[in-house]
């Protein structure tokens, strides 16, 4: 609602709820330590 660009960058993404980490392109939603660990770990 503060900033219009975030706001329209998450619709594209076809998402309406924070908060979203994007990793390489993918969507993690809400607080999620074992999908951000799963993304970032090689």
């Amino acid at each position: 609602m503060v900033d219009p660009a975030a706001e329209a960058e998450l619709a594209a993404l076809g998402l309406y709820s924070t908060p979203v980490t994007l990793v390489d392109g993918e969507a993690i939603l809400g607080f999620d330590p074992d999908a951000l660990d799963r993304v970032l770990t090689p």
